[in-house]
């Protein structure tokens, strides 16, 4: 017998979330920026209307669309016009030098790009370099003090490019689930950045359960303090959107300006890496006594010390919610799930234990610790391995680079090249990184393209680059040069150096010129390099 399938079977789609509260929720306050304030039915209307602009300037099923967008509506809209037309979204990390975002959309081939006019001003005098992209976009943030004459690219601009198009109500439904809704580009371990590429499957049930971990509901008023582009805000576009929630929109994240708006706008939730929580701490509004609310705060990025999880729980009064994962898998992928035994401890063991990277998410699937032979690893609090994924929110594979993708998934597991220890209860525990990626501010950097960076520098022999802690950022690159014969050159004048060729965040934050540390063939140990740095933050803290 013949059933008719879609009888007991719906592609999963983000998309579908939005369809639901365009009229589930259509008079409720779905964003709000400043001045501007949508409604569902209004971002509903929105999305149609930006995706029917995007279909009348030639954009099909399968086509890629850049943006260059801090966290404002525009960026927000995206992340359901784009797949409306099963077509792919590209969003960009806002703090890559020019030459990088050119490749992210040479190589991603896309064909429309979004830009921010702050953002793309740094473009200006690289325009030749994105000579493949079809259609500028010109997202001109007045609230910001932006005007039309600040555009650097011939295009339309983003409120006229919208509302040139009717909204034609295209269809929220998908044939195929497993039909890519974004990439998102991580540096890996190389200079060249990787395609990461999302599905609407994937999409749709790590933004559930994020949102399941969070607690949240119709009642959430989130602050996106984390960016758009990362992880596509870890999928919370489309998780705040499952459950009717407000979206509170930040152009920069500004700590005063993020305790203004928890305290006026009633924040609950908001995500953000242990960086931003350190200013939160740090800042002078924090004087000002505790959250007015309860506040759930969602970090990962890099492991929160004890010392920060319990500042913003215990003087703040906010809920801290430990996240890991890696861009491969849609953000976050564990959770340091609370268990209620833990409820009579101390502050100081509880911190402890929630500083740990945890388990994995109800829907997502499996992480496991495991050696060289694919085997786990006991549950002793000691044997080390590299943390392995697999299931629901692992990555579709690398965009246009199999090789890369066949060797990601050696032996049927997602390879992290992070290095952990596994409790008896469960919960794994981060040790190190085993492909030298620094996570700085919620940010990976890679130690090579710095390497590569400062090699070329005419004074430079040798040099290796390593993180070493830091109070504000959780670590930061530093980099051990060995200068050559009789070269003049000093800390600055490198860091400068390494900023006019990539990312000025990426530069080192310190420079140390001697000798470096060698096997007998002649490879650098900078294990021993960072060891020292590390011991030395031992030392002082004890």
């Amino acid at each position: 017998m013949d059933i008719d399938k879609s009888v007991n079977f719906a592609p999963l789609s983000p998309l579908s979330f939005l369809e639901r509260n365009q009229w589930v929720y259509k008079n409720k306050e779905a964003i709000m920026y400043g001045l501007q304030k949508y409604t569902y039915g209004e971002f509903s209307d929105r999305v149609q209307r930006c995706a029917s602009a995007l279909k009348n300037a030639g954009i099909q099923s399968g086509d890629r669309v850049a943006y260059l967008c801090p966290n404002i509506p525009p960026m927000l809209e995206a992340h359901f016009a784009v797949p409306l037309l099963g077509a792919i979204l590209v969003a960009m990390n806002t703090r890559l030098s020019p030459d990088e975002i050119a490749y992210i959309c040479d190589h991603s081939g896309a064909k429309v790009l979004v830009a921010d006019t702050e953002l793309a001003i740094p473009l200006d005098s690289h325009k030749e370099k994105f000579s493949k992209i079809e259609t500028f976009i010109n997202v001109i943030d007045e609230q910001a003090g932006f005007r039309e004459k600040d555009a650097i690219f011939q295009g339309p601009e983003y409120e006229s490019f919208i509302n040139s198009s009717e909204n034609n109500q295209l269809p929220w439904k998908i044939e195929d689930e497993l039909t890519p809704i974004s990439i998102n580009y991580t540096s890996g371990t190389t200079g060249k950045p990787k395609g990461v590429m999302y599905t609407h499957r994937g999409a749709y049930l790590n933004a559930l359960s994020g949102i399941l971990e969070a607690k949240g509901s119709v009642y959430m008023n989130y602050l996106w303090t984390l960016p758009m582009f990362h992880c596509n805000g870890w999928c919370y576009p489309w998780g705040v959107t499952s459950v009717g929630g407000r979206h509170i929109c930040l152009r920069t994240n500004e700590p005063t300006e993020i305790f203004r708006l928890i305290r006026e706008e009633k924040v609950s939730h908001f995500c953000a890496a242990p960086t931003v929580l350190t200013g939160l701490s740090n800042d002078p509004a924090a004087k000002d006594g505790p959250f007015p609310q309860p506040v759930t705060v969602m970090t990962g990025g890099a492991p929160p010390s004890p010392t920060i999880i319990s500042t913003i729980e215990e003087e703040l009064g906010g809920t801290i919610v430990h996240v890991y994962g890696l861009t491969e898998t849609y953000g976050p992928h564990t959770v340091c799930t609370w268990n209620p035994d833990w409820d009579t401890l101390n502050n100081e063991d509880r911190a402890h234990l929630k500083s740990r990277q945890g388990v994995p998410f109800v829907i997502t699937g499996e992480c496991d610790v495991k050696d060289d032979e694919m085997k786990s690893v006991p549950w002793d609090k000691k044997t080390q391995g590299e943390v392995m994924m697999r299931g629901n929110t692992v990555m579709a594979g690398y965009y246009e680079n199999p090789e890369a993708t066949e060797e990601a998934f050696r032996g049927g597991w997602f390879h992290s090249g992070d290095i952990a220890i596994t409790y008896e209860d469960g919960y794994i525990d981060l040790q190190d990184r085993a492909k030298d990626i620094i996570i700085s501010g919620g940010e990976n950097i890679s130690t090579i393209e710095i390497e590569k960076a400062i090699s070329s520098h005419q004074s430079v022999l040798e040099v290796a680059v390593v993180a070493v802690p830091d109070d504000k950022w959780g670590e930061v690159p530093k980099a051990f040069i060995v200068k050559k014969n009789n070269a003049k050159v000093t800390s600055e004048e490198i860091i400068e150096h390494v900023k006019s060729k990539i990312a000025r965040f990426k530069a080192p934050k310190y420079v140390e010129f001697g000798e470096l540390p060698k096997t007998s063939t002649g490879k650098i140990q900078k294990y021993k390099l960072r060891d020292q740095e590390w011991a030395g933050r031992e030392k002082r803290v004890n």
